[in-house]
């Protein structure tokens, strides 16, 4: 057994995200067989990730605010804090905050045996974004 130390909180990069958003790191890569991974995310008004996918799936869990997902091809749906919300392997998908409040979520996922674990594509587009319900 041992304690890690809180990592520094870390702001998203801006080729992931749009908007400011802020994470940090919980579980981290261990030594295998362990391949999970989870992080708080906390995002700003309007602020939400690029369309991506996980090779394993991801898991979201809102803790506060209001947040938005969407799978490609579906609705845009609202999360509010105890939701959960999965998205199986190599569903390509986006999430975010709502327009008028902060949302904070933690994110897990498992890192594939071999391989990427997410594939990350285009900025959602004000369009998309704006499509909510």
């Amino acid at each position: 057994m041992r304690i890690e130390p809180k990592q520094p909180t870390v702001k998203g990069p801006g080729n992931l995200f749009t908007g400011d958003v802020w994470f940090d790191v919980i579980a981290a890569p261990q030594p295998a067989p362990s391949r999970m991974r989870v992080n708080t995310v906390r995002f700003s008004p309007g602020a939400r990730t690029a369309w991506h996918s996980h090779a394993v799936g991801q898991t979201l869990h809102v803790t506060e605010g209001i947040g938005l997902v969407q799978a490609l091809g579906g609705e845009v749906m609202v999360m509010l804090p105890g939701d959960t919300v999965y998205t199986p392997p190599g569903e390509w998908h986006w999430h975010g905050a709502g327009p008028e409040s902060f949302m904070t979520h933690l994110a897990m996922w498992e890192a594939p045996a071999e391989g990427p674990e997410a594939e990350w594509g285009d900025h959602v587009t004000d369009e998309e974004y704006d499509a909510r319900p």
